[in-house]
Parts: structure tokens; C-alpha cells; sequence
């Protein structure tokens, strides 16, 4: 749907109150789940996949039924407004924003539907607005902070690398906890400066391969030979030529070694971070379906697996140890991850 048609079918609607889902004939309602990717959608191997597995679940295991609806590069906040506002009067209750970027949005579509459920995944700065609105935090820091200290370990060159997709503090974040996790393992090793393939409101740096390839390429050259990327599905160029220069590659969000994108070189996948969007979609999904809807922000860290590292491929299994020791000191306050580097 282009985004002319998508906000004249969101505006030619009207009406503020939606059908929240279909009776069977049972009395029983099947909750109608409209989700809003962002850039990328399904199908990206990263962060929107990770969201689209925690709908799958809900669809398997509860009474849903599902529409999906992905974001455009560089679109302005008004054609997320619209989308939402689609959704919610097309009688989609709840409703899931997947993104920092549907913030504001949601926020402001969920008080012309008070009787409509939102989520928001990666609330900006952790906060929501709403009696009818959740948000979805994770300490990112953290599972980058165990990512680095594995790139650290591993490293034979002492110099490692990481790219972000877009410049913004949420992807800061990965950065400050690999370069802090990194220099706690090993603390003559060289950090690079953190490279950024794109800044808002250009947010193609999270889908464009292209870019990740020529950043890959750009610290490959500095004698790095780890390099972690946070940058959604742009980062699958970075793991493609990570991997075909035999050096190692760190994804992020799903455990990226099992991802068919990168199965050409998925030996040379060190670890992942893994940020558990999906169970956050899930556990929203099913608070709303069991009537146990709680308005607010929920924070997905270590200490609830709402983050941590994969193991696919045996390649940190020599040093799985220390990296579950340094777990343990996070969980238990000994270590505070920096959120800035």
C-alpha cells in the first residue's frame, strides 16, 4: 500500500471506537493484532524478524489473527500516525509498534482510541504515555558488554570494530556496553571509533546491505578482526564481508548463525547479542488476551533473559565461562554497564 493510499484509508475511516475482535459463536473474542514493522519488516533477519517470531507464537498458540504493515525509509512521523490509526479503526486490538521511531506516534494515536491497546517496542528513552499504552525496554548494554568482552578474548589482532546503523542513543548504547565489556576482558585492546552508516532523520543505515559492506570493509582495513554490528539489515553486509575476509562477526538482536541470509559464512559468526523482541510481543499479546494488560514500561535485561548471547557454532564455547561470570556480576550489580562511551 503506498503511503498516499495508506492515509487515505486511515483518514476516510473515522471514528474513534473499534471492534476489538470476531466472535466465533462461542462468546469468545479472537483477538485482531495489528503490527507495524519497522524499516525492513519481515523478512530482515534482525530486529523486525525477532518481532514477527513473537507474532508467530501468538498466532500458534492463542486465538489471533494478524495484519502486518512495514515502514518506509525516511518517511515522516505523520505516515507512522497513519498507519497506526489504519490498524486501530480497521478494529486491530491491540495494536504493536515495532521501533524507537513509533514513540511519539503511538503515543499520540492511543488517546484517540482509548478502548485499543498499544505497544510500543523500544520505547524512546523508556517512557509511554497512556493508560492504554505499553512499552518494551531492553538494557542492550548489557548483552553488548558480554558480545565484547567475547570479541576481546578472541581477537588476535588486539583490534576489533563495531557499526551501527544510525546515530542515535539507542544504538549508542550497544556500543558503550561493547567497548566496555571489551576493555574489562582485555584491557590493552584497541576499540575503534564507533562508525555509523546513516544519521536521522535518515534511517536507512538499519537496511541498506550496501552500507554495511563499505563500513565492514573501511574497519576491516584498520587491522580489525572482530566486528559487532547493531545495524538491523544493513548489518547482513557487514556479516557477509566480515566473514568472506575469515575474520569474525558479531550479529545482534536474533541468533544471526542460524539466519539463511549470511549461511554462506556463518562459521565465521563468533556469537550474537540477542535481544528478545519476540518475547516481548508475546508476553504484551498475552497479557491482553488473559485480561492482565498493565499500562507502562517493562525492562527485558539479563536478569530476565530479555537479553544475552548465543552459543550457535561452538565459537565461544571455550570461553562461555567468563562470559557467564561476567553475567553473573551484571545480574547481581558488581558490574554497571555504561549506557554512554
Amino acid at each position: 500500500m503506498t503511503g498516499a493510499a495508506l492515509t487515505l484509508s486511515a483518514s476516510a475511516c473515522g471514528g474513534k471506537k473499534a471492534d476489538s475482535g470476531d466472535d466465533g459463536g462461542d462468546g469468545k473474542k479472537t483477538l485482531k493484532i495489528g503490527l507495524a514493522f519497522d524499516i525492513g519488516g519481515r523478512g530482515d533477519q534482525s530486529f523486525n524478524d525477532s518481532a514477527a517470531a513473537g507474532l508467530d507464537k501468538a498466532k500458534k498458540d492463542l486465538d489471533v489473527k494478524t495484519e502486518e504493515i512495514s515502514a518506509k525509509p525516511d518517511e515522516p512521523d505523520s505516515d507512522k500516525e497513519s498507519r497506526l490509526r489504519l490498524l486501530a479503526n480497521k478494529g486491530y486490538n491491540p495494536v504493536i509498534g515495532v521501533g524507537f521511531a513509533y514513540t511519539a506516534s503511538i503515543n499520540k494515536v492511543a488517546k484517540d482510541f482509548p478502548n485499543t491497546k498499544f505497544l510500543v517496542v523500544d520505547a524512546d528513552q523508556c517512557k509511554v504515555e497512556g493508560a492504554n499504552v505499553s512499552g518494551a525496554c531492553f538494557s542492550e548494554e548489557q548483552g553488548s558488554y558480554l558480545v565484547g568482552a567475547a570479541a576481546a578474548m578472541k581477537s588476535k589482532t588486539g583490534t576489533i570494530g563495531f557499526i551501527g546503523g544510525v546515530n542515535v542513543p539507542l544504538i549508542n548504547k550497544f556500543f558503550a556496553g561493547y567497548q566496555a565489556g571489551a576493555k574489562k576482558a582485555k584491557p590493552g585492546i584497541k576499540v575503534l571509533p564507533a562508525k555509523y552508516l546513516t544519521l536521522p532523520p535518515n534511517f536507512n543505515g538499519f537496511k541498506d546491505a550496501g552500507l554495511g559492506n563499505e563500513a565492514a570493509k573501511g574497519q576491516l582495513d584498520e587491522n580489525a578482526d572482530v566486528i559487532y554490528h547493531a545495524a538491523g539489515g544493513a548489518g547482513i553486509g557487514v556479516i557477509k564481508t566480515v566473514g568472506a575476509a575469515k575474520k569474525w562477526a558479531i550479529g545482534v538482536d536474533s541468533d544471526q548463525y542460524n539466519q539463511p541470509a549470511v549461511a554462506g559464512v556463518k562459521a565465521q559468526i563468533l556469537t550474537s547479542m540477542e535481544k528478545h523482541v519476540d518475547v516481548a510481543v508475546y508476553d504484551f499479546v498475552e497479557s491482553v488476551a488473559k485480561g492482565t494488560f498493565k499500562a507502562g514500561t517493562t525492562q527485558y535485561n539479563l536478569s530476565n533473559d530479555g537479553i544475552g548471547y548465543a552459543t550457535s557454532g561452538g565459537n565461544v564455547d571455550d570461553i562461555k565461562a567468563k562470559l557467564d561470570e561476567l553475567k553473573a556480576e551484571i545480574v547481581s550489580g558488581k558490574i554497571t554497564v555504561p549506557t554512554k562511551a
